[in-house]
């Protein structure tokens, strides 16, 4: 025998044989549950934690972090992109122009947001990674070209080497005919396919067919986009950036892709809660199959109590047994959570799963395995039995010998 004392008897009262069938089926199905229960919220946070990361890398990899503006019928410093790239989380600044349009071929009309960006500044934009016809490069090739998403093409009917007529709206000219809407025919050099929205609503031209386009110099610079080293980040840096350009205005990514993230983190937060009720459920499941232990353990607990254990030394007997038990489940339900990610797409492949459609060419689940997030659910389990326990631990150290064995 080792010390202390508590420990062994709890080992051993975990491991006994001598319970009734009841008890025994109690105690595996408390196990079962707390198994199921951490297996099925690892995986699914992971899933969920995958396209967490798809998004952030699809949505944030392209829309500006922050939008720098002049004010109206102004122009940015000459210094503003060196001031700017001078703070250590700006990764990159680069000049910008953004503007409402419609986008006609020779079929179809649709309202889009039209881009003007420099080429040669955007290689490694996730749009020129993603190039599936032509490249990027091309906008600087030859003027007054255009690269669309797939989706666009599709809709417009349109392919390379098509021409494309944007209309601006909100901007006329006066002409014999009257005030008509400025207008430009584009040639499609360049589609892409990032599989996010901006696929059939932005068309990219150059910074200056763009500022050509709105009857502005080509050297005329009134915005600016900034990516981040952490776009979570960019309301610190605007505040920083607004006490040294107080005249400036910034535009943060969340004013518009805010809604997305916050309602996908809310997804995520329910799917913590629900899962977690099924491991306390599950959890608390120790109790029953503890109090009919202890019920069964009466004369055994009146011995150990005349021969002189104290009442916390029985509650450390309880409290063991209800430990070892929930242990078994986290640490089987840890390692089959983690098996069972890593091998999901891998079954579903194997079983012809298909979940997301038959648009997609692609049925992979997107997966990250994140270890903290690991660590605070198997700690959260455990918690969860050791509360589990406390009851029925208590219950058995308020056992009077003397009732108990009076009988005996």
């Amino acid at each position: 025998m080792f010390q202390p004392v508590s420990f062994f008897i709890g080992l051993r009262y975990s491991r006994s044989q001598n319970h009734s069938g009841f008890i025994s089926f109690i105690t595996f199905f408390s196990i079962a549950g707390i198994l199921l229960g951490v297996a099925s919220l690892i995986t699914v946070v992971s899933v969920m934690n995958g396209f967490e990361g798809e998004l952030k890398k699809r949505i944030l990899g392209i829309v500006p972090h922050v939008i720098v503006e002049a004010p109206t019928a102004s122009q940015l410093p000459q210094d503003i992109q060196t001031r700017l790239l001078a703070h250590p989380s700006v990764v990159k600044v680069t000049p910008f122009v953004e503007m409402e349009a419609l986008v006609q071929s020779a079929s179809q009309l649709q309202g889009v947001l039209v881009h003007g960006l420099s080429p040669e500044l955007e290689q490694t934009n996730l749009v020129n990674e993603h190039m599936t016809l032509g490249t990027l490069s091309s906008l600087s090739e030859t003027p007054y070209q255009a690269v669309i998403g797939r989706s666009l093409a599709r809709k417009l009917s349109v392919n390379i080497g098509d021409k494309l007529r944007l209309v601006l709206p909100n901007k006329t000219l006066f002409t014999p005919m009257g005030r008509i809407p400025i207008q430009r025919t584009f040639k499609v050099s360049g589609i892409f396919y990032v599989g996010s929205q901006i696929d059939d609503s932005v068309v990219y031209i150059h910074t200056d067919a763009a500022n050509k386009l709105q009857r502005k110099k080509p050297e005329q610079s009134s915005q600016l986009r900034i990516y981040l080293d952490d776009p979570f980040i960019a309301d610190g840096v605007v505040n920083h950036f607004k006490q040294q350009f107080p005249k400036l205005e910034f535009t943060v990514w969340k004013q518009s892709q805010g809604a997305l993230f916050s309602a996908v983190n809310m997804e995520k937060n329910m799917m913590w809660l629900m899962l977690s009720l099924i491991v306390a459920v599950a959890a608390f499941n120790i109790v029953s199959a503890l109090v009919m232990v202890v019920n069964d353990k009466q004369g055994e607990i009146g011995i150990l109590q005349t021969i002189g254990m104290s009442r916390l030394g029985i509650v450390k007997i309880f409290m063991t047994q209800g430990l070892v038990n929930g242990s078994w489940g986290v640490i089987l339900g840890a390692s089959l959570g983690v098996l069972l990610t890593q091998a999901l797409n891998p079954i579903m492949e194997l079983f012809g799963l298909n979940v997301f459609g038959q648009g997609y060419a692609s049925q992979q689940l997107p997966i990250r395995i994140e270890w903290p997030d690991i660590g605070v659910i198997v700690l959260s389990a455990f918690a969860m039995s050791l509360l589990a326990t406390l009851y029925p631990a208590y219950r058995a150290s308020q056992t009077q010998p003397a009732e108990v064995l009076r009988n005996e």
